[in-house]
C-alpha cells in the first residue's frame, strides 16, 4: 500500500529552494531488452556476455523503474482447467486434407500448466509422407498469464530434442538446438504457450508484441490485429479476431472471441507460398 500526502510546509525563515528542473521522459525499452538492463557503472564487474539477438539493434540505457510481477497471485483461469482442441489440416493449393491436429491443456491446482500438441499426417498423406510433429511446453501461471519454464519439440518419433529452457531467475533463454543464450523479456513465450497465451493479452484490438521461441530461434514477434470476423468451422459458428504475425513466413491466428480467445483456425503460409490451414473441428473442456 501507498499514500500520497502532502509535504509538511517549510519554517518562515526557511529560504524556499530554486526549483529543480523536470527530468527528461525516459525512453520506452526496446523490444528486444527487459527494463532491467542498465548501464553497469564503471566499478562493477560485467555481468556474464548472453548472445543478444540480431533483431535487437542498439541495447540504449534505461532509466524505468523495474517492473516485478508477483508469483504467488495467479490470474483467474480464463479457459477450463484442462481441454482439448482437434483440428483438421488442409493444404490449400491442393484443395486436400493432409493432416489433423490435437491441442491438449491442463492447469493443475499447484498454479503450474501442462500443454501438448501432436500434428501428424493423415489418409493418402500419411501413407506417401508420413510426418509426425509433438510440442510440449511446462510452466506457471503468473499475473501476466502464462511463464514457460520448458519447451520441447520433436520430429517423426526421433530421438533428438530440440526446444528452450526459460532461466527467470538469471533472465536468460537457452536455445537447445545450437546452445545459444538469449536476454528473456518480461511475457516471453514459446511458440505452444504462445498459443494459450492469447487468452491473458486482453482485447488485443490493436495487436501485441512479444518475445517467442521455437525449436530453433528466439524472436522478437508483432501481432497484427486485422478486426473482428465470424467464420463457420466444423466445431460451430464463431465470433473471432484475426490476427497475424509476419516475416518471411506468415502465420495467421482466428481467436474464439466467447471460447476464452481459444484459437479455432490457423493458417501457416511458408516462404514459397504454400499455405497449410488448420480449422477447429472439436473443442472439448
Amino acid at each position: 500500500q501507498a499514500a500520497l500526502r502532502p509535504p509538511p510546509a517549510p519554517p518562515p525563515t526557511q529560504a524556499k529552494p530554486p526549483a529543480k528542473k523536470p527530468k527528461p521522459k525516459p525512453a520506452l525499452p526496446h523490444p528486444g531488452r527487459t527494463v532491467n538492463d542498465r548501464a553497469a557503472p564503471a566499478d562493477r564487474p560485467e555481468a556474464p556476455a548472453i548472445q543478444p539477438d540480431a533483431a535487437d539493434g542498439d541495447p540504449g540505457i534505461f532509466d524505468e523503474p523495474e517492473v516485478i510481477l508477483p508469483p504467488s497471485a495467479p490470474p483467474a483461469l480464463a479457459l477450463a482447467a484442462s481441454g482439448t482442441i482437434r483440428f483438421a489440416i488442409t493444404r490449400e493449393s491442393l484443395g486436400l486434407r493432409i493432416g489433423r491436429a490435437e491441442y491438449n491443456w491442463e492447469f493443475t491446482d499447484d498454479g503450474h500448466y501442462f500443454l501438448r500438441a501432436v500434428t501428424e499426417t493423415s489418409g493418402i498423406a500419411a501413407v506417401f509422407a508420413p510426418r509426425r510433429l509433438a510440442l510440449e511446453s511446462r510452466g506457471r501461471l503468473v499475473a501476466s498469464g502464462l511463464q514457460p519454464e520448458r519447451f520441447r519439440s520433436r520430429r517423426d518419433g526421433g530421438e533428438v530434442e530440440e526446444g528452450a529452457d526459460f532461466d527467470w531467475e538469471n533472465g536468460e533463454i537457452l536455445i537447445l538446438r545450437d546452445g545459444r543464450k538469449h536476454r528473456l523479456t518480461l511475457g516471453a513465450q514459446d511458440i505452444l504457450s504462445l498459443v494459450f497465451q492469447l487468452s491473458y493479452l486482453g482485447s488485443l484490438d490493436d495487436g501485441a508484441g512479444l518475445s517467442v521461441a521455437t525449436a530453433r530461434k528466439f524472436e522478437w514477434q508483432r501481432l497484427e490485429s486485422l478486426g473482428e470476423e465470424s467464420i463457420e468451422l466444423p466445431a460451430g459458428h464463431f465470433r473471432t479476431r484475426h490476427l497475424r504475425a509476419q516475416s518471411n513466413t506468415s502465420t495467421e491466428v482466428w481467436i474464439a472471441l466467447d471460447h476464452g480467445n481459444m484459437p479455432v483456425k490457423i493458417r501457416f503460409t511458408d516462404k514459397k507460398g504454400d499455405a497449410y490451414e488448420q480449422v477447429a473441428t472439436e473443442l472439448g473442456l
